[in-house]
């Protein structure tokens, strides 16, 4: 019994160290496909929140509701980029403005430690290893641009073949309790992902609105800009908050050169982030995910190790997903 139970051990072992390879040498395969899912289920969640909110046309087909809110997500897309680019041509601009309150919180950091000589800019910018984070920033940005594409097809092919696929599985598994088995995983790994994905979109558009109000009030540049970066963010739990928090406020300081602004942001949006995160999230997901706040952290630390930053915004569908086909396993 015991050589059983360490072959047994051993065995478990080897598969995960297996999977967990497999996960992270397959990722470039892997992540766009991943992020494929969890767009189709969001258009199909917005295509079921259309139709109950269109009860007159609960008699017409559902793909013209799919195309519908394609459409929409389409045109939103188009009106975020645009946006953005606005926002951020204009920080040229802004960007002399910028370099002179740096070097006078630098003046004031140096006085207030006892330097004797205030820091340049460029040694500021060298202890941030401005090169290698841009260089960073621009290869993940290269990488998505060249995953959008294939994004785009899976999309597509999984909401055309979704019926399809139901009936070749039916087909597949024998009649009895290994199909009925099977469709209840499935139906309860849509279900649950589905809802979770379309309440922490909806969750994520309220912070990043209420975010926008408390910087434009506050008079921060780009709000639009900040504010759906936020909104992106929110997908992260717990690193996700601070680096919403922390981000603009680190521009209204930059910006006005003074603390009390930046203390005037920073309470807002924690006040934000605060009765979204403790009431507004927990109240619309209930127990419907039923995940410890550790298990949380571990999972984005390991989707985030295994596939980084994407992995970080799929940590908690993944980890849902997994627990679901677990929970029909007794051991």
């Amino acid at each position: 019994m015991g050589k059983d139970r360490i072959l047994r051990g051993a065995a478990v072992t080897f598969l995960v160290g297996a999977v967990i390879f497999a996960l992270y040498w397959a990722k470039s395969v892997l992540i766009p496909l991943a992020v494929a899912i969890v767009v189709s289920y969001l258009l199909e969640a917005l295509a079921d929140e259309l139709r109950k909110v269109l009860p007159k046309a609960q008699k017409l087909p559902r793909w013209l509701f799919l195309s519908l809110s394609i459409l929409l997500s389409l045109l939103g897309g188009v009106a975020v980029v645009n946006a953005l680019t606005l926002s951020l041509s204009s920080f040229t601009e802004a960007a002399p403005h910028y370099q002179e309150n740096i070097m006078a919180l630098a003046s004031d950091a140096a006085a207030l430690l006892g330097m004797k000589e205030a820091p340049s800019l460029g040694q500021i910018l060298a202890d941030l290893d401005l090169k290698a984070f841009l260089g960073s920033l621009a290869g993940s940005l290269a990488s998505v641009a060249g995953d959008l594409g294939i994004i785009v097809v899976y999309v597509i092919f999984m909401i055309v073949e979704k019926e399809a696929f139901e009936r070749k599985l039916a087909v597949l598994l024998p009649s009895g309790g290994r199909r009925e088995r099977a469709a209840e995983v499935a139906s309860r790994i849509q279900v649950r992902i589905r809802k979770y994905v379309l309440i922490k979109t909806f969750a994520s558009a309220i912070v990043g609105v209420l975010s926008y109000a408390v910087l434009f009030f506050a008079g921060v540049d780009y709000p639009f800009f900040w504010s759906f970066l936020i909104f992106l963010l929110n997908f992260i739990p717990t690193v996700g908050a601070l680096a919403g928090v922390a981000l603009p406020a680190l521009l209204a300081l930059v910006q006005f050169g003074a603390t009390a602004p930046f203390f005037a942001a920073v309470a807002g949006l924690v006040a934000v982030q605060f009765a979204t995160g403790s009431f507004l999230e927990p109240k619309l997901l209930g127990d419907s995910l039923n995940i410890s706040p550790l298990v949380v952290i571990v999972s984005l630390a390991l989707w985030g190790k295994l596939w980084g930053v994407t992995g970080m915004f799929l940590c908690v569908p993944l980890t849902v997903i997994m627990m679901i086909i677990f929970a029909h396993f007794e051991r």
